[in-house]
């Protein structure tokens, strides 16, 4: 049964809902959807699930771009109903014809809808019997092959469970046959089927476990003799070691031997450097500059690769177009111009699914627009693009760490910043950055070296703690992160720290007992920010790591509202020149905002991420 249908602008002003329908929603779906679908740019999707207590709704929608309105109906979830696509196809097109944008109520189109509904169910009740009524496939010629293919009467029961398999197999058939009915057309997806005989023969387990091991050990026996000849011929006279001598040139200097290493007196300790004062001005307080000429590239030769059609029709009707302006765009008219976006996106490192969801999108907020005069398509594709991009990059809410950290001074306690990623991204040294960066705003910092994993993490922290001359927790290796954190964060507030850097083991996503002790540390200590450390270097692999981070907290935290990841910091931002793709891909598949971008290799080092500079890289 249907549970609500309702129209409203793309400003939230709601126009129209069912008050027959009149169901009290559970949880606030529509709100989630505008929130995490369409405002997200997943848009193009053909559905969205919304799980609340004690109910799970699926929602459907239908967008019409001329007018600027949304339509959605909301059903219960384990109710596959068939109508609503056309359901909502009928109301938009009725609707339409009505809608005046002065006018804010229409208690007249109830009615109508009355209509319309009892249509589309009876169109979905006929569609039901037809396809009751379509008959089974005849498996007796099936079978009578098997049995000339060999079967004797102790395979006739095999025969049996095959034929019960493809019946089996039919219904399920019908079933997503239901399911694949989306936006008018019947998607019909047929199952792989069992058979019993492959290329004329009997497919038996016996045939399939067996293999000749003699061919084995044959195999076996030539790959030694070939190793033996390689090792006798590349044997290498031990006496004679050979030294490659170095060239010396008759005005070179004289050579001075590069030593980095830091000092060390006669009793064997450090003399560190202390570098604090000497680094200057973090970039993070530097505003970047972009120059404010446009780049637009002209795509008129991709587009018309991709379209020989559009040749066709000659040049004149072609200016003629572009002047009078197209009724309305089609979807047929904007893939060429979607397809070359895409293609450009993937090449400036965007996952693939991230390029084609955003180019779904896109698509889905200009089919049915009018084209302006003296606009050619593939420029307001672009614009739509880049309208796109911006939403999505922008932070939805402050990261304004430094406010929070008075905040939370105000109320005597640490601000505390949990530090997590896979291996090998830089997550000590950015650590390092912050705490520089924190520094220079006159914000007392501790470090919490809760990586007891990885050889020398202990060391490598306490290295950047003498360096910028700032005090460090540590409890050695082998020892609960957990519990160490805590301890830390107790030290902290004793000593009145403002904000507890808390460094954590590189770990894969896919490390169920690591990403479980990471789940007990962020339960146990409940900081005030998660930081996903990631290389800009990657590409499919950000969506991976970033959706199973989060995946994997949820599913082993101990708590009822579990903590996901509430920022990303992105490293070697210096070595990836316009693949900058990777910011995207992240920050669309967890909604977290980039917080931090590392670029080099110095404290100072660190920026936060422009958004109109990522834009304009990416469409460039």
């Amino acid at each position: 049964m249907l549970e609500q249908l309702l129209i409203f602008t793309r400003g939230g002003l709601i126009l129209w809902t069912c008050k027959e329908l009149g169901n009290a929603l559970k949880g606030s779906p529509i709100d989630t959807l505008i929130r995490s679908c369409l405002l997200e740019e997943r848009s193009g999707a053909a559905s969205y699930n919304y799980d609340a207590a004690g109910a799970s709704y699926t929602l459907k929608w239908t967008f019409h771009n001329e007018l600027g309105l949304v339509f959605v109906a909301v059903y219960q979830r384990i109710l596959h109903l068939l109508y609503v696509d056309d359901l909502l196809a009928m109301v938009k097109r009725e609707f339409s014809e009505i809608y005046d944008p002065k006018r804010t109520v229409y208690n007249d189109f109830d009615e109508t809808f009355r209509q319309l509904r009892r249509e589309a169910e009876v169109r979905a009740d006929e569609f039901k019997k037809s396809k009751q009524m379509v008959k089974p496939v005849n498996n007796s010629k099936k079978q009578g092959q098997l049995q000339k293919a060999g079967f004797d009467k102790g395979n006739k029961k095999s025969e049996g469970g095959l034929a019960a398999d493809e019946d089996d197999g039919d219904k399920v058939k019908g079933r997503k046959f239901e399911n694949g009915y989306s936006n008018g057309k019947h998607i019909e997806i047929e199952e792989p089927r069992m058979t019993g005989v492959v290329n004329g023969k009997e497919n038996s387990s016996s045939n399939i476990s067996a293999f000749d091991v003699s061919k084995l050990q044959k195999r076996t026996k030539v790959g030694k003799k070939t190793d033996t000849v390689v090792n006798k011929g590349s044997k290498v006279d031990p006496k004679k070691k050979v030294e490659k001598k170095k060239r010396v040139w008759d005005d070179a200097p004289t050579e001075t031997k590069l030593d980095y290493t830091d000092p060390v007196d006669g009793n064997g300790i450090e003399n560190i450097e202390v570098v604090a004062a000497d680094q200057g001005e973090s970039k993070m307080d530097i505003e970047e500059i972009i120059s404010s000429d446009s780049e637009d590239e002209d795509d008129n030769n991709v587009v018309n690769d991709s379209q020989p059609e559009a040749k066709k029709k000659g040049w004149f009707s072609s200016m003629f177009q572009s002047i009078a302006g197209k009724a309305s765009l089609e979807k047929a008219d904007l893939e060429p111009a979607l397809k070359a976006l895409k293609d450009r996106l993937m090449t400036k490192n965007v996952a693939e699914e991230i390029a084609e969801k955003l180019c779904e999108s896109v698509a889905a907020s200009l089919e049915g627009k009018k084209l302006a005069s003296f606009t050619r398509i593939s420029s307001t594709v672009q614009a739509a693009m880049e309208e796109a991009l911006v939403r999505i990059l922008t932070p939805r809410r402050s990261i304004d760490i430094l406010r929070d950290v008075h905040a939370a001074k105000e109320q005597r306690k640490p601000y505390v910043v949990v530090f997590v990623g896979v291996n090998g991204v830089g997550k000590s040294t950015n650590l390092a950055k912050v705490a520089y960066w924190l520094l220079q705003h006159n914000v007392s910092v501790m470090m919490a070296a809760c990586d007891t994993f990885r050889s020398g993490a202990v060391e490598q922290l306490r290295t950047h703690a003498r360096r910028l001359q700032i005090p460090i927790f540590e409890k050695g290796y082998e020892k609960d992160p957990a519990i160490v954190a805590k301890e830390a964060i107790q030290e902290a507030t004793r000593n009145g720290s403002d904000v507890v850097l808390v460094d954590t083991a590189g770990r894969m996503q896919d490390n169920e007992p690591l990403m479980r002790a990471l789940s007990k540390l962020i339960y146990l200590n409940n900081p005030d920010l998660v930081l996903f450390v990631g290389e800009a270097l990657v590409g499919n692999d950000a969506v991976d790591q970033l959706s199973k981070f989060n995946q994997k907290l949820v599913d082993l935290s101990s708590s009822p509202t579990p903590r996901m990841i509430d920022g990303i910091l992105l490293t070697k931002f210096d070595t990836i020149d316009d693949k900058v793709g990777a910011a995207l891909s992240m920050v669309y598949i967890s909604g977290a905002p980039v917080m931090f971008v590392g670029c080099g290799q110095s404290y100072t080092d660190l920026k936060k991420l422009n958004v109109k500079s990522i834009v304009k890289t990416l469409l460039k």
